[in-house]
């Protein structure tokens, strides 16, 4: 029979596996993470300003240019 559910995990019930990866996966990010400033230290600081500019997109949300057809709209009564 095509597209009748007839076993397994019911709709949106999440996936044992697919947490406990994302646990262990978190543990070992924060554990890292609090490592990261005595890592920084040994780079050069050409390598420490690389590596920092590579997290900026992570931590800074990007800022998108806005032009007078965007947004509110333009007027010279100021």
């Amino acid at each position: 029979m095509h597209g009748i559910k007839t076993g397994g995990r019911q709709a949106g019930t999440p996936n044992k596996v697919t947490s406990e990866l994302r646990s262990v996966l978190k543990e070992i990010f924060f554990t890292e993470l609090e490592g990261l400033p005595g890592l920084l230290q040994q780079l050069e600081p050409k390598e420490r300003i690389a590596m920092l500019t590579a997290f900026l997109p992570y931590v800074l949300p990007k800022v998108q240019p806005v032009s007078h057809s965007t947004g509110e709209p333009f007027s010279n009564d100021w």
